[in-house]
């Protein structure tokens, strides 16, 4: 099993950025990819980024925050990082990170989650 960590949420003014973390624990070498996530009041939860576990390199982003925010990992520190530019007022949400064990399926590991409030 793993554990994710949320960190770094907080509240900005718009045109600001924040860099969230989620840090992973347990058995890591199982995860197939980590996303991002977020989900607003009275709004389902949509996925913002995400990133292979083995190969970085790979990564996707949702057309809404291209451009803005990009997703990496620390492989020493074993954390995924989603780095967030030019925030909007529309960027405020909770946002968690979930992890899959394989290309298909679900996410089905997440992390607490952290809020991010964007003020105009």
């Amino acid at each position: 099993q793993i554990h994710l960590i949320e960190t770094g949420g907080g509240s900005v003014q718009a045109g600001g950025s924040l860099r969230l973390s989620c840090k992973a624990s347990g058995r890591t070498f199982n995860i197939y990819a980590v996303g991002w996530f977020r989900q607003a009041p009275g709004k389902e939860r949509e996925r913002v980024a995400a990133i292979m576990w083995n190969n970085p390199r790979v990564t996707d982003l949702a057309d809404s925050v291209k451009g803005r925010f990009t997703i990496s990992r620390d492989s020493v520190e074993n954390a995924v990082y989603l780095q967030m530019y030019s925030l909007t007022a529309e960027d405020t949400a909770v946002y968690y990170c979930g992890a899959k064990w394989a290309k298909v399926g679900d996410y089905s590991i997440w992390g607490q989650g952290t809020q991010v409030t964007v003020s105009s």
